[in-house]
């Protein structure tokens, strides 16, 4: 059984910020916390600065896997801070390839569902001042992933991590990165098998039906 733990947890409003000189706002910037108070729609003291491209109901809680900070350092040769993908749960053993859409969790007093993984923006190069990440994140798939929020509750820094239910599909996060970024003739059937999972998020469902449509 995987030890999952959380390594750290953060939080943040949007801020003002500069990147090649160009100011830009962004809820990407986190800090870190002792506790998140999760509601329905989003965390106490947390926000996104683009409601049209980030949070709402399923994309309340950002997760991100902490193995993935040892590859980019040395990819790119330099550290990481902390919250360095503006994810609130930065969290060990719950990898792209180790987590299904649907899986449920309990995390401290929330019980969390995997809803999408992410799809990542250039957001990800200003909040590290490099302007190859974004690349390398998608050719990787090391995205993170959100959870939508089946009840309401209070993370800490030391709560542990239940997985309650997993999905029956089994399809992981990383499958569906894979498919609709890197393969250039999907399998009918796994895309239909995709499509079928009622708990995968809208945005995720248009992009998948697009795939479809084209292939």
């Amino acid at each position: 059984m995987l030890d999952r733990k959380i390594a750290y947890i953060s939080k943040g409003l949007p801020k003002s910020s500069l990147y090649n000189g160009q100011e830009f706002v962004s809820g990407i910037w986190k800090e870190q916390a002792d506790t998140l108070a999760v509601r329905s729609m989003k965390i106490d003291e947390d926000d996104v600065a683009n409601p049209a491209y980030h949070g709402g109901p399923d994309r309340v809680v950002c997760a991100y896997p902490y193995e993935h900070y040892a590859h980019w350092e040395k990819q790119f040769g330099q550290p990481l801070t902390g919250a360095a993908f503006g994810e609130n749960l930065t969290v060990v053993n719950m990898r792209e390839d180790q987590v299904c859409i649907g899986d449920v969790y309990q995390i401290g007093g929330a019980i969390l569902q995997v809803s999408q993984g992410r799809y990542p923006c250039a957001t990800i190069n200003k909040r590290n001042n490099n302007n190859r990440l974004l690349k390398a994140v998608v050719e990787m798939g090391y995205t993170g992933y959100f959870f939508r929020v089946l009840q309401e509750g209070t993370i800490s820094s030391d709560s542990t991590i239940t997985q309650l239910s997993a999905h029956p599909s089994q399809v992981t996060v990383a499958q569906i990165h894979h498919l609709y970024f890197h393969d250039k003739s999907p399998d009918p059937k796994t895309l239909e098998r995709m499509l079928e999972i009622e708990e995968l998020a809208l945005p995720w469902r248009k992009k998948l039906l697009e795939k479809q449509q084209k292939s």
